[in-house]
This record gives C-alpha cells, sequence and structure tokens, in this order.
C-alpha cells in the first residue's frame, strides 16, 4: 500500500534514479526486454507521459493538451493517461497518443493497482518525463517511478488547499516531484514553506486563459450593443464591471462605499457600476448591497444582473474592470482576461491577483496595466478608480494595448506550454 506520510516530515527531492539491484521481477523481465539506452539530452526523441483525472474539456484536459501541442512541434513523443473524455480524439488526430487509465482515487487498492501498470508501462515505453496534473495521479506516479531512471514533474492546483492533517498528507505528494510547478508566487510561497520546499525545485507557471476568445478584435459590436442595453447602460456612460459571486469575500460592500467617495468628490456623473455574477449564493449579502446602495443614495449607479454567459463581450462591453476581493480568490482568471480584453484592470492584493496586473513601484509606470488597492480599503480603490476614468483617449488606448501585449505574453496557451515545456527540457539537460 501506498501509504502519504508528509504531514510530519520534510518532503525529500526524487532525484535521477538508477533502477535498483534486486528490482521486483516485473521491472527486470522489462528491462531485459528492451535494454537501457542513453537518455535524451534534448526533447526530440524523448517520451513524455502526462498523467490527468480525464481528458475532458476543463482546465486540465486543455493545460495537458496545450502541452501535448507543444511537445509534438518539439519532436517529442507525447501520451496522455486518464480516464475518456471528449479531447482523446483531438489528441489523436494531433499525433499524440491517449493511454486508458482507470479513474484516479485515493482508494489504496485502485491506488496500487495504477502504479503497476503505469510501472510497466514506463519500463516497455522508456519514458523519460512523467507529469502528474493532480494529487491521485502524483500518488500512482511515484509508486510507478520509483527506483526509475525517470523524472516526476508535479503540478499544485490553483486553490490553497486548507493546511489540515488528513489534507496535507494526500495533496502533500505533489512537493515531491524533481520539478514542482506552481500556478502562481502566491501558491508556490505557501508550499514552500508548508513542505519545505527547496525554492529551486518550483517554477512557477499560471494557467493560461483564452487569449483567442478573450480578443476585442473576436467581439462584434453587436455583442457590446445588446449587454449595454440590456444592462440599462446609456451610450455616453462609462462602465465599471465587477464579475464575481455576490458573496462578502468578493468585497463589493467596499465597491459601493467606493462609489459613494466617488461622488461626493464631484465625480461619478456618468459612472455606471455592473456587478455581474451569480446573486443567489447568498441572498442576505444580496439585500445588504441593496441597502447600502441606497443608504449611500448611490443606488441609480449600480446594475445588479446576475451571471453573464458572454464574459468576452461582457468585458468588452466595460470601460474598466474591478476585482475588490476581499480573499484571497481560487483563481486570478478574470484579471487576466480583462487585460486580454484591453481593459484598465483594478484588483486587490489578496491571493493571486497583483500576480496578474502590472503596476508601480513593481513596474514603471509606463508600463501600468491597473491598480492594486488593499483589500476592503474604500478610499484607495476609489483613487483608483479616479485615475483609470481620469485617462484620456490616447493614455487609456496606450494602457489597454499593454494590458493586451501583458495578457499574451503570460497566459496564452503557447506561452504557459511552451513554459512547461522548458521544465521538461531542463530535466532532461541535467547528467544521469
Amino acid at each position: 500500500m501506498i501509504s502519504p506520510n508528509l504531514a510530519s516530515s520534510p518532503a525529500p527531492s526524487l532525484s535521477r534514479r538508477k533502477p535498483a539491484p534486486n528490482a521486483s521481477a516485473v521491472a527486470a523481465s522489462a528491462t531485459a526486454a528492451a535494454p537501457p539506452r542513453p537518455n535524451p539530452r534534448v526533447l526530440a526523441g524523448a517520451a513524455i507521459l502526462q498523467i490527468v483525472p480525464a481528458l475532458r474539456d476543463d482546465a486540465i484536459g486543455h493545460a495537458a493538451m496545450d502541452t501535448a501541442v507543444a511537445l509534438l512541434q518539439a519532436g517529442a513523443r507525447t501520451i496522455i493517461a486518464g480516464d475518456d473524455g471528449p479531447l482523446v480524439g483531438e489528441l489523436r488526430a494531433l499525433g499524440g497518443e491517449f493511454l486508458p487509465l482507470r479513474r484516479e482515487s485515493f482508494n489504496p487498492v485502485q491506488l496500487r493497482s495504477n502504479a503497476r501498470f503505469l510501472h510497466d508501462y514506463v519500463l516497455t515505453e522508456r519514458i523519460d518525463v512523467v507529469h502528474a496534473h493532480s494529487a491521485a495521479a502524483a500518488w500512482s506516479a511515484l509508486g510507478a517511478v520509483h527506483a526509475l531512471p525517470v523524472w516526476l514533474v508535479t503540478s499544485f492546483p490553483d486553490r490553497l488547499i486548507a493546511d489540515t492533517w488528513l489534507r496535507r498528507s494526500y495533496h502533500g505528494v505533489l512537493a515531491r516531484g524533481d520539478r514542482v510547478i506552481a500556478p502562481s508566487s502566491f501558491i508556490s510561497l505557501a508550499m514552500i514553506e508548508r513542505y519545505k520546499i527547496a525554492p529551486d525545485r518550483i517554477t512557477v507557471i499560471p494557467r493560461a486563459i483564452d487569449i483567442a476568445a478573450f480578443s476585442p478584435a473576436a467581439v462584434l459590436d453587436a455583442r457590446i450593443g445588446a449587454l449595454r442595453r440590456a444592462w440599462g447602460v446609456l451610450p455616453e456612460q462609462r462602465v465599471v464591471l465587477v464579475p464575481g459571486a455576490l458573496t462578502p469575500e468578493n468585497g463589493q460592500m467596499t465597491m459601493i462605499d467606493a462609489v459613494r467617495l466617488i461622488v461626493g468628490n464631484g465625480g461619478g456623473r456618468n459612472l455606471v457600476v455592473v456587478f455581474a455574477g451569480d446573486d443567489r449564493a447568498d441572498r442576505r449579502h444580496v439585500r445588504a448591497l441593496h441597502w447600502r446602495a441606497g443608504e449611500r443614495a448611490v443606488d441609480t449607479l449600480l446594475r445588479f444582473v446576475g451571471p453573464c454567459a458572454d464574459a468576452p463581450a461582457a468585458l468588452a462591453a466595460a470601460d474598466i474592470v474591478a476585482i475588490p476581493a476581499l480573499q484571497a480568490p481560487d483563481s486570478g482568471a478574470p484579471a487576466a482576461q480583462a487585460q486580454a480584453m484591453g481593459r484598465p484592470t483594478i484588483v486587490t492584493a489578496a491571493g493571486v491577483l497583483p500576480e496578474h496586473v502590472l503596476f508601480p513601484p513593481r513596474m514603471p509606470e509606463d508600463l501600468r496595466t491597473g491598480w492594486v488597492v488593499r483589500p476592503g480599503n474604500a478610499a484607495e480603490l476609489a483613487q483608483a478608480l479616479a485615475a483609470a476614468l481620469a485617462l484620456d483617449r490616447t493614455a487609456y488606448a496606450a494602457l489597454g494595448a499593454r494590458a493586451r501585449q501583458f495578457a499574451e505574453f503570460m497566459f496564452s496557451p503557447r506561452s504557459v506550454a511552451e513554459a512547461v515545456r522548458g521544465v521538461y527540457t531542463s530535466l532532461l539537460a541535467r547528467d544521469p
């Protein structure tokens, strides 16, 4: 049985291994059938196995597919293992291979069965790098590559997992890769502290967004006009979009207070703030928002429109996007998507959000793509909104162009896949 044991001890690195002299009979027979060969020092000719829960139309599935495309372009053999899904046909059409693997589970019997299956496959197919995209996959992969000359790469999830003993034990396996990929510096620093990982074993690679869909050129004026009319926005009014579910941790109350400050300072005459997100999760909070808006006498400037199915059009219909989160969100994707649409973006210093915006003093003023304010600070939020609203046409267009360029560089599927490919390349280039 594979037993998680990271709760009380630092996670060891899995350095490049040689098969042990007393390897199992299965390993010995497989090795005899396939004599050792020199390990490739470049991707061309290497064999890379990614393990996912399933090749579904979700973030992990698309990340694996984007990486597979980059590997195939480099001349590598690419295999994705996991449960069946709608992306399998696309993978095979591109020239990749799909390895059916029983559905992920933390059941020890299932993990051991998957590990044995993968062990035999890695030996017979001469896999060079195994990349586990989830904790259950990492447990199976860890058992499969033990004592084999194979590199193990693991990926941390977007969310900061609660630090309970059980979660620490199960998810701690993700800290045991030869190289660990974190989706943000926020997650990276937390995992370094929690699992005592050597910083040089972690590579930060952000999640990709659909740059093609979230593009100003991809959204027709008719879509924008239809949304603005549905929101009750007049042509001359400027829209601040606040995406996200209407819950206390998403900071909508701070936004209402910031709007009141702007109005109190003589601004906001042509301003409309659109709250676009699920308004059913916390009915009490929604009622409190309406009460606060009326009490602050800004209710006529606000629109509560519920969830929007056309996110690119919603961002295109906005002049500014604000994400006033009070707590670390699960993802920074809305900030990345807003900048991909060329919109000035205001976020709070919560979790991953500051990593998705360029702002002084981290960057020079002429590279700014947005603003970062302290969570819950209505005065700072109002100042950032006022600064964004004060941009003239030329400055607004220049900031929008920088935001789009930044998003393409950091969050495009191609950029992210090339960064993952770079991790594999750096491992293969090491001395065996």
